[in-house]
Formats: C-alpha cells, sequence, structure tokens
C-alpha cells in the first residue's frame, strides 16, 4: 500500500497537523516508510480543553444516543477495514490475515459495549426509604494502548469511555499511530467535535498522565511504566485502569491428544510473534509426554514461515520496534551464554527487519531469566513436571498473573488445577479469547482494575446513591 499521504490528528472534530513529524519505521525492513505528526504540548493542552468542554453537552446526552453512535462507528470502520488493515501491516508487521482479525475484533467490541446499560442498583426498597445507586461518566479520559495490538487495545478503553459518557484523549504508542490516527480521521463526523480526540507524539507520555485535565487514565503496557504512570496520578487521586506485564503460564496435562493440541498450543504462545499480554510465556508439560509435545512444537516452528506480513503464506511477523527487538534479543543471547538449549524455528531471509526466530527452549532451569522474565517475543521456554503441588508453586512464583491455560481431556482435573493458579484469567483447552461480554484484568503486578464486561465499562463510571424518603 503506498503509504504516501499526509495523516493528520484529530481535535475537537477537525484535522490537527503536528508541530513537527516523527519517523514511522516499517520493522520488516527497519526503513523508514512515512511519517506521522509529532504534537507539541500546547496541542496536547489543546486536545485536552476541547475535551473538556465537549464534556458538559456530551455527558447529558442519554445512553442510547450514544451506543447509536457507538454502533455508527463499527459499520464505518467495518467499511473502511481493508484499507485499516493494510495500514496496520505496513506500521506493526504482521501477516494481513492476522491484522484483518485485529480489526474484526476491534468492530466487535464496539458492538458489544453499544449494548452494554448499566442499570440501576436498588440497594433498599422499604417502607422508610428507598436506595438507588445511580452511574454517571467521569469526565475526560486519558486512553494509552499498547503497540502490539494497538486497535483491539484502543476500542478496549474507547467504547466503554464513550457508552458511559466520558469524552477522551487517545494517545497511540508512537511505533503504531498511523492506523488508529486514520480511525480518528474517520469518526470526526460521528461523535460530536471534541468527544473523540486522537493525537500522536514521542516524549508525551509523562505529559500526559500528570495533567491536571484528565479524571482517568487507562493504560497498557510494561508493569515498570504502570508504576510510573499510577505515582503520577497520586497528587490528584485520578481514577485508573492499568493492564500490566504477564509471565503467562500454561499446564499440559499427560492425556491430551499431541497432535490435536501442539498447533493450539503453538499458536497460543507464538502468535503475532509472541508480542501478546496474555500469550503463553511458560509452558509446563508434564513428564510423561514432554519429549514428544516439544518435538511437535518444534516442527511447527520450523514450518511456520517468518518475514513480511506482506509477502505470501507469511505466518509470522516481526518484532514490532527496535526497543523490543534488542530486549528479546538480549534474552536469546543469556540463554545461550547460560548453555541452554534452544530449539530454532523458521529462518527469515530478511535480515534487515527486526526478526527474531520463534525459539524453544529445552527444560532450563527454574531461575533461568528466559522463564522468570516476560520476554513479549518468540522464546518459548519448555519445563517439564511431574508432581502437581511442586507445578502450582512453580507457576504461582512470578510476580505476574495476568492469564494462564490448561490443556487436558479431564475437564474437571482442570477446573481443579485453574482454581489454584493466581491469575485474572484461565483458559482450557484454549487461549487467547477476549470477549468484550467478560472482566479482564490481573492479580499480583500485572495491572490494576478490569477491562471489560460490565465491571470494565463501570469503571469508566462514578456512582452516586440516592436516599428516597416515603
Amino acid at each position: 500500500m503506498d503509504l504516501n499521504r499526509t495523516f493528520s490528528m484529530t481535535v475537537n472534530g477537525a484535522a490537527l497537523a503536528g508541530a513537527e513529524t516523527m519517523d514511522v519505521i516499517n520493522p520488516a525492513t527497519g526503513e523508514v516508510c512515512t511519517n506521522a505528526p509529532q504534537a507539541s504540548k500546547t496541542q496536547v493542552d489543546e486536545a485536552i480543553a476541547c475535551a473538556r468542554s465537549a464534556f458538559s453537552q456530551w455527558k447529558t446526552t442519554t445512553i442510547e444516543e450514544r451506543q447509536s453512535l457507538v454502533k455508527q462507528a463499527a459499520r464505518i470502520l467495518e467499511a473502511n477495514i481493508e484499507e485499516l488493515a493494510q495500514i496496520l501491516l505496513l506500521e506493526h508487521g504482521r501477516p494481513l490475515q492476522g491484522c484483518m482479525m485485529e480489526l474484526q475484533a476491534a468492530i466487535q467490541y464496539f458492538d458489544d459495549f453499544a449494548a452494554m446499560t448499566p442499570e440501576v442498583l436498588v440497594t433498599e426498597d422499604s417502607d422508610v426509604r428507598r436506595v438507588e445507586v445511580h452511574y454517571e461518566p467521569l469526565g475526560v479520559v486519558c486512553a494509552i494502548p499498547a503497540w502490539n495490538f494497538p486497535i483491539t487495545l484502543s476500542a478496549m478503553k474507547i467504547c466503554p469511555a464513550l457508552v458511559a459518557g466520558n469524552t477522551l484523549v487517545l494517545r497511540p504508542s508512537p511505533t503504531t499511530s498511523l492506523t488508529l490516527l486514520r480511525i480518528g480521521e474517520l469518526l470526526r463526523d460521528v461523535f460530536p467535535a471534541g468527544v473523540f480526540n486522537v493525537i500522536s507524539g514521542n516524549g508525551l507520555g509523562s505529559f500526559l498522565t500528570s495533567h491536571s485535565g484528565f479524571d482517568k487514565i487507562s493504560y497498557t503496557g510494561s508493569t515498570e511504566t504502570g508504576k510510573q504512570v499510577m505515582a503520577a496520578g497520586a497528587d490528584s487521586l485520578r481514577r485508573m485502569t492499568l493492564e500490566l506485564g504477564g509471565n503467562d503460564a500454561a499446564i499440559v496435562l499427560p492425556d491430551v491428544d499431541i497432535e490435536k493440541v501442539a498447533p493450539q498450543i503453538f499458536f497460543g504462545a507464538f502468535f503475532n510473534s509472541a508480542q501478546i499480554c496474555v500469550a503463553t510465556k511458560r509452558l509446563y508439560i508434564h513428564a510423561d509426554i514432554y519429549e514428544p509435545l516439544r518435538d511437535a512444537l518444534h516442527q511447527i516452528a520450523k514450518a511456520s514461515k517468518m518475514g513480511d506480513g506482506s509477502e505470501p503464506d507469511t505466518v509470522l511477523g516481526p518484532i514490532q520496534n527496535q526497543r523490543q527487538y534488542r530486549s528479546v534479543s538480549a534474552l536469546l543471547e543469556h540463554a545461550q551464554k547460560e548453555g541452554l538449549t534452544l530449539l530454532t524455528g523458521y529462518q527469515p531471509e530478511n535480515q534487515e527487519g527486526y526478526f527474531i526466530p520463534a525459539t524453544l527452549v529445552d527444560n532450563p532451569p527454574h531461575d533461568s531469566r528466559v522463564v522468570t522474565e516476560e520476554a513479549f517475543g518468540p522464546i518459548l521456554p519448555l519445563i517439564k513436571f511431574d508432581n502437581e503441588d511442586d507445578l502450582i508453586q512453580q507457576v504461582n512464583s512470578s510476580k505476574y498473573g495476568l492469564a494462564g491455560a490448561i490443556w487436558a481431556q479431564d475437564t474437571q482435573k482442570a477446573v481443579t488445577l485453574a482454581k489454584r493458579m493466581d491469575t485474572g484469567t484461565v483458559w482450557i483447552n484454549e487461549n487467547l479469547y477476549l470477549p468484550a461480554s467478560t472482566p479482564f484484568g490481573g492479580h499480583k503486578q500485572s495491572g490494576i482494575g478490569v477491562e471489560n464486561g460490565m465491571a470494565g465499562l463501570l469503571g469508566f463510571m462514578q456512582q452516586k446513591a440516592i436516599y428516597i424518603p416515603k
């Protein structure tokens, strides 16, 4: 796709050029493919002021009106999905089919949140009084999604924020701004001016998260950055939803059909080249099936073409940005220095892009960095176990608790194990399924608050209890 065009920010329902521009790198080549607007702090102030001004009117609209506009936005995204997928492919590197899947999931979020309506909660209805709990919008929301799934992660913030009656300023990751800038352009005429604003640029994170103009921050990213976001909002006690890091464990019990589950397990770990917060990052395999499952996974890794997402038959794309590429490369080099056994997958032909072959680490020690750290890239340690109590202790030893999975034919046994895992989500015989209907959040240092579900929608609202005498 030709990106020889100018992308603009959306502020107050109109196009806004950046004060400067920033380079956009195609991760499959490592080369600049176009540029994006670089907002100044003055322009950020302007966006927040416009959102604040729009809030006074937007909050008075009925939830039915807001839901209708969110559904209208979904239809516009649907009509432009092929163009959006091509933009996402170039800036992200993921194969086209994967880009389409992300956009389809995001559109589904728009539709599903548009169907959610918080009910008035009656906590008392006696002869003396009736007590009603109503839900009201917070104000202006700052939405900061991560770069790995920029569209769906944004939809998880945009949709509930707007349905709840808030206005919003969205700041995409600097390395994946283009598709969301284009979405801002497409939706300019849907929402009233100032309700939905999209800005872009490097070096704006701390300025945004400490800005007094926001009533809530919704952030997705690393735990370390999440701590900084939380600290920045402490003075004003602004509301926070933080979806942070994970070192997600999956357990494979000895009764599985290896031929059937191996592809599911592999892509539950390596889809999007393992750049997924809830992807399997530690795989615990029962000793009775360890070698045959390891070998089956290695065969899939060798057969799964890694390369430019625009090339035919590409299954796995590059690491999305240079910083993460260096981080994953350093972890892999450390594993090599430790003398760990690495089983390498398909070798990409292009050495200029940010490519790291899908790599299995054969039964490393439990204290290895590849086990204790979140790689967020295509490195998967395979760990042998034979005692379930020891297994659960190892699974729960992480400071994270975002998601996990269990693979077993004995579903009841899997449920029993799932209840012992210290994590916010556990899948049984599947992975990576996050519907808008179900709350999603982490335990321990994997986050604060939840996204999705009615609980996620209410996270963009505040309660008001009204005591009515009789």
